[in-house]
């Protein structure tokens, strides 16, 4: 996973998104949220896993813009919830007060 990003970083560079405002690539990623919830509703498991990889990239390019590692801030979502508790009401997990 680790050289895909590097892949789609070098990409973004490439395209010069690396200098561009992060507020116009995050429009891009509810762009691409919106085609990923669109191929759920439609269950097009195909588009899906598309829409999926459109949707990191985006968030790939969001995390060079800040000056942000992507897989630091995967890791530090995981460290955030790796001992989190709590229960699942209606098929979505709330966790624990």
């Amino acid at each position: 996973m680790n050289e895909t990003i590097k892949k789609i970083e070098q990409w973004g560079r490439d395209k010069n998104l690396h200098t561009q405002d992060p507020k116009i690539q995050m429009c891009k990623t509810v762009e691409e949220l919106g085609e990923l919830a669109k191929s759920i509703n439609r269950n097009d498991i195909e588009k899906a896993k598309d829409d999926i990889g459109d949707t990191t990239t985006t968030l790939i390019i969001i995390a060079m813009q800040l000056g942000l590692s992507f897989e630091d801030c995967v890791k530090a979502a995981y460290e955030e919830i790796k001992d989190r508790k709590g229960k699942l009401v209606n098929g979505t997990f709330v966790k624990e007060e």
